[in-house]
């Protein structure tokens, strides 16, 4: 069995967290995940802290088992929603879109433990000073927002550049991926695309037939012009949002409204059209819907395989 700091550190049995997905990672979600030995994570995406509570609540009336909330720094309501995150004393809060040294101080004063997930060295240097209890290395094949760097050079890149644990996502789907991030100095792996398949997982039913038929080239790279880039499954949306990406005639104003509401269109509503479906390129490795600690039990099986049959190469 895989064991690693990072399962000591929280209570956890496999060192794998679930991403926060916006419109996705909710407390059932985050719940299922942690029961299957992992940690679950609340997406408070752009919500208020009302919402945030209620998925708190909901998750921990599905598990006792420790779970997290992810907080993005852009969200017009960050400021509650880090307070709420404090004040119900989850065991973790990840943070993503920005730099969290300004609510550390409250949250590491309420007993949590804050794992920033960084795109850079220098964020990662940032966040260690500041009182991190880890960090999550992603790399650009993730979905949602992204950095430029790829998961293979930027995760043993932070691992030089820190002490502390380091977490590898993007592109991570299977037990391969798992044993190449502990090789690449990781002691854990956060996961998203995978589990928008998990069978408890309340996406809608066109978002997850998207992600199952999606193959090697599915994915695309929108938003670079607005300085907040973000990888989709190919559809007519993304299409026609790169067209006006690199249209010198639509302002910045106007891409950004075009953009607006385009994920909840996708997840809730399944607007296979107009919809946002944001998923990393990993999706093309994604075949089947199960549990999610089917998926966690079967991706650490492979793993641990993976890695007892590495010697072969070494003489």
């Amino acid at each position: 069995m895989i064991q690693s700091p990072l399962c000591g550190m929280l209570g956890i049995e496999y060192p794998i967290f679930q991403g926060g997905m916006a419109w996705i990672s909710d407390g059932k979600l985050a719940a299922a995940v942690s029961n299957g030995g992992g940690l679950g994570i609340i997406s408070a995406m752009n919500a208020n802290a009302d919402y945030v509570k209620e998925q708190i609540a909901l998750a921990r009336s599905l598990t006792d088992k420790p779970f997290g909330v992810n907080i993005m720094l852009m969200s017009p309501f960050a400021q509650e929603v880090a307070q709420a995150a404090a004040d119900a004393k989850v065991a973790v809060v990840t943070t993503g879109a920005g730099n969290p040294s300004k609510y550390m101080p409250m949250w590491l004063e309420a007993g949590v433990k804050v794992i920033p997930v960084v795109a850079s060295v220098g964020m990662a240097k940032l966040v260690t000073k500041a009182g991190a209890a880890a960090v999550i290395a992603e790399g650009g094949e993730s979905g949602g927002h992204v950095g430029e760097l790829t998961t293979m050079v930027l995760v043993p890149q932070v691992c030089d550049a820190t002490h502390l644990p380091v977490l590898a996502a993007g592109g991570i789907g299977d037990g391969r991926g798992v044993a190449a991030a502990l090789m690449l100095g990781a002691v854990g792996v956060q996961v998203g695309t995978r589990f928008l398949v998990a069978q408890e997982c309340g996406v809608h039913p066109n978002y997850k037939k998207k992600v199952l038929k999606a193959n090697d080239i599915a994915t695309m790279t929108t938003g670079k012009r607005l300085g907040h880039p973000v990888r989709q499954i190919k559809n007519q949306f993304a299409k026609d949002f790169l067209k006006a990406e690199y249209d010198s005639s639509v302002s910045d104003e106007e891409l950004e409204k075009l953009g607006s509401g385009a994920l909840y269109r996708a997840a809730v509503l399944g607007d296979e059209k107009t919809g946002d479906f944001l998923a990393g390129q990993v999706a093309g490795m994604v075949g089947k819907e199960q549990p999610a600690a089917e998926i966690i039990q079967e991706m650490f099986t492979q793993a641990e395989e993976v890695l007892k049959g590495a010697g072969r190469w070494v003489k």
